[in-house]
């Protein structure tokens, strides 16, 4: 009920709320014979993506985050992509602090804006990356932090720092290709890479459950952006059951690979979107 109270507030004050979303660069699958050391590697960071536009906070989705002032003061007037994070494990609770209407300094004492690009730097990676450790330090800020980058020279290396983030409880890992450039959409300069996939896609229906879930959602019909339609059953507590998503909410979904028809194996419920990610821009 919680969470439809605040979709419908949304709905009424989106427009005063919301811009053209930003045009992202956005990461591809990482593959076997990728050429490890052309890249820089950082941990996934399970938080809420967003950019900062040198003067707010903006979701990937177009949505403004209702931060403090004091949140955001000193940071540099550069653009920045990164996550608002709190911790491992804590992707509830930042999600939550940034679906707040107004803001909450209180709310806001455990998050911080983990840095991740520069998307008006014009150098390559490596120099963006120098880049982003001099505005960081000049900021002087509590809220405002770097996710540390590595390099590593071998594909098993990677893979053992892959087990390593995945056992302390983190989503996995981020490549980036040093001498790449900044740009909007899908990239093969930018890998993510993780034990499992994950996707959105939208609410359609609602499914009636049978024996221990009589009389609550069984599972949910939901469609992808391409449009193909699929049911999710499992993933779900019992109160996400007897309140489930309503029609029209977007959700991340995980799945392991696909059928022969296309559609997600083994689909498991992860969380419901608190906003639905633009297109990928156009390269």
């Amino acid at each position: 009920m919680r969470l439809l109270l605040t979709a419908l507030l949304y709905l009424l004050v989106w427009p005063a709320l919301s811009a053209p979303p930003p045009e992202p660069m956005l990461a591809t699958p990482y593959r076997e014979g990728v050429p490890v050391s052309a890249f820089l590697v950082s941990e996934k960071l399970d938080g809420v993506r967003a950019r900062w536009d040198g003067r707010m906070l903006w979701t990937r989705g177009g949505m403004r985050v209702a931060a403090p002032a004091v949140f955001t003061l000193g940071w540099p007037a550069e653009p920045m992509d990164g996550e608002l994070w709190i911790a491992r494990g804590r992707f509830d609770d930042v999600s939550a602090v940034v679906r707040r209407i107004e803001a909450d300094p209180q709310a806001w004492q455990h998050v911080r804006f983990m840095v991740f690009d520069l998307p008006a730097h014009r150098g390559s990676f490596a120099d963006r990356v120098v880049r982003m450790h001099s505005l960081v330090a000049a900021a002087g800020s509590a809220s405002l932090a770097m996710i540390p980058q590595r390099r590593f020279n071998a594909a098993a290396d990677l893979d053992a720092e892959l087990a390593r983030v995945v056992a302390a409880g983190g989503e996995g890992l981020m490549l980036h290709r040093r001498n790449a450039l900044y740009r909007s959409g899908r990239s093969e300069d930018l890998l993510k890479y993780k034990p499992h996939q994950d996707a959105e896609a939208q609410v359609v229906a609602h499914l009636p459950g049978k024996g221990k879930y009589e009389g609550m959602m069984g599972a949910l019909q939901v469609r992808t952006p391409e449009g193909r339609s699929f049911r999710i059953g499992t993933g779900f507590t019992d109160a996400q059951r007897a309140a489930p998503p309503p029609l029209g909410a977007w959700l991340t979904y995980r799945y392991t690979g696909l059928t022969s028809t296309g559609l997600p194996r083994f689909a498991r419920f992860v969380r419901l979107r608190d906003d639905m990610p633009p297109p990928d821009p156009k390269r």
